[in-house]
């Protein structure tokens, strides 16, 4: 599995809504916090402005395009960014035509959004490489995620059997795609294990790392992996990525045990040498180094265990 496959796997993506956007004339509306999730959308007609609180400049939307919001926070779409806003939750909570929200009689505007809640206490894998608007604009970027914006429109507009499956997996299709192609769009200007994945070299150790975490790597060892002195590896890995490779690993060896700690009934002695520690004790302390507490408290303390952030949170599934 290649490591952005890997990524999304231990974050399990979950889909908490769907849903097609019909608005006419002039509007504007204040979208809540996210609780931390991620927003996709992509406009199927018309154009419109999209802005984060706390980024300065809005954001232009026009047919086509696609967006993430990752950061989890409130944002706004409208008309003209000057308008004062409405709040999005009576507007979205109302009772629907199908999978489709109409506001001012719809045939102006309309778009196609998806709400992904993460798993597990480390989202901020994937969340920390991305900035607050992610803006997918270029013409072959819009042409590939085409196909699945229409297809998930008419899943809406015509709800046939099956179809809340098949809108599950075109919205996962489309955060992929999505993904993808800001990869490829950025990877010269931004810096991150998800960027370094569009360099040949590096990609070559990072998919290492990922596929055979239980090795006992060696800087030496992933050098020659991507095909290039230990020296040099070392130096373009850390301006790539923003972390040495062996603190890489570590990284991702945590998130891994992190994972089986929430989602197995294994103990220390099974986790610890399938990640490549020799020892309980070298494998707890690295764990409490990285992960903030020991492998035994790790399950007592993350966030997903409090009730109250569940229902918080199945609520907000409600907004679009």
């Amino acid at each position: 599995m290649d490591p952005l496959s890997n990524v999304l796997s231990l974050l399990k993506p979950q889909n908490l809504l769907s849903a097609g956007f019909e608005v006419g004339g002039d509007w504007s509306i204040q979208f809540p916090d996210q609780q931390k999730g991620i927003k996709s959308g992509a406009v199927v007609s018309g154009d419109c402005w999209l802005s984060v609180d706390d980024v300065a400049e809005p954001v232009h939307l026009e047919t086509g395009d696609c967006f993430l919001l990752p950061s989890g926070r409130p944002f706004r779409l409208s008309s003209d960014p000057s308008l004062p806003a409405v709040d999005a939750r009576p507007i979205f909570l109302a009772p629907r035509e199908k999978g489709i929200v109409r506001m001012n009689g719809g045939g102006d505007f309309s778009l196609v959004s998806s709400r992904f809640a993460l798993s597990g206490n480390h989202a901020d894998i994937l969340l920390r490489t991305l900035p607050p608007i992610v803006h997918i604009r270029e013409a072959e970027s819009r042409e590939a995620l085409r196909w699945s914006v229409e297809r998930m429109m008419q899943e809406l507009r015509e709800p046939q059997p099956g179809g809340f499956l098949i809108v599950q997996h075109l919205a996962h299709m489309i955060l992929v795609q999505a993904l993808r192609l800001h990869l490829a769009e950025r990877s010269r200007t931004r810096v991150g294990w998800l960027f370094a994945l569009a360099d040949a070299q590096l990609s070559r150790a990072i998919n290492a790392m990922h596929s055979d975490p239980a090795h006992r790597w060696t800087l030496e060892g992933l050098a020659a992996k991507a095909g290039m002195s230990r020296s040099t590896f070392a130096l373009k890995f850390k301006s790539a990525v923003g972390t040495s490779p062996m603190d890489y690993l570590a990284d991702w060896r945590m998130l891994l045990a992190a994972d089986r700690l929430e989602n197995s009934r294994d103990p220390i002695s099974v986790i610890a040498p399938a990640l490549g520690y020799e020892s309980e004790a070298a494998f707890s302390t690295a764990f409490k180094r990285i992960m903030g507490c020991s492998p035994r408290h790790y399950n007592r303390t993350r966030p997903g265990n409090d009730p109250h952030m569940v229902e918080e949170d199945r609520m907000m599934s409600q907004v679009g």
